[in-house]
């Protein structure tokens, strides 16, 4: 089974903010974000890294 994700961070939520104002740009998540998105999980030899069209749906 595969782990559920978390919301998006440009997602809107109830407040007239997003959860991504509230990270600054200077922020090191930003680095961490942008090395985690450019990484290949497929290519490292992780199970799960394609997405299955099965289990539970994502909310829009």
């Amino acid at each position: 089974m595969r782990y559920i994700e978390g919301i998006n961070r440009k997602r809107r939520i109830d407040f007239p903010q997003y959860i991504d104002d509230y990270i600054t740009d200077k922020n090191p998540l930003r680095v961490i974000e942008a090395f985690v998105d450019s990484l290949n999980l497929k290519d490292l030899g992780f199970k799960l890294a394609e997405e299955s069209n099965q289990g539970r749906l994502q909310p829009c």
